[in-house]
């Protein structure tokens, strides 16, 4: 008679795990960077952090991204991102490395690919902010992501 091999037989009654998400802001950026490249006008985000909403802002500050609409769906949320055309590369630094507020200025050699071109965003304890802004507070703190 005929048999299964005894791993084929045990791998069978291994529950499939699903996918964790390791970093909503990596994904966010991710969806962003993309749509962008594509040419699309708006794209959608989901789910929705208060890490995300601060960065998203940070980009809205500085004019690299339109408005965007926090639509409640009773779960985790969406975003919906208007984009104008001007992100060229964003993304997230992980693991969030900490920084000194006289380290600020190498982060920005190594991560922007000019001096007054781009932004890093930190998160400090007063509160998410760019390079520029945490230079002035003379604040450090962990490095959260970057766009230009």
């Amino acid at each position: 008679t005929w048999r299964l091999p005894r791993f084929y037989a045990w791998s069978c009654l291994v529950e499939q795990s699903a996918m964790v998400r390791m970093s909503v802001l990596n994904d966010c950026l991710r969806s962003i960077f993309n749509a962008e490249k594509r040419g699309k006008r708006q794209v959608l985000v989901r789910p929705v952090s208060k890490v995300i909403v601060k960065f998203l802002q940070q980009m809205m500050k500085h004019g690299y991204i339109g408005e965007f609409e926090i639509v409640d769906d009773h779960r985790s949320g969406k975003i919906v991102v208007e984009l104008i055309g001007r992100i060229n590369k964003c993304g997230v630094i992980s693991p969030r490395f900490d920084v000194c507020h006289n380290e600020i200025e190498q982060w920005v050699v190594n991560l922007l690919p000019a001096r007054q071109f781009g932004h890093i965003i930190l998160s400090t304890s007063l509160g998410i902010m760019d390079h520029e802004e945490a230079r002035r507070k003379h604040t450090g703190g962990k490095v959260l992501g970057f766009f230009y």
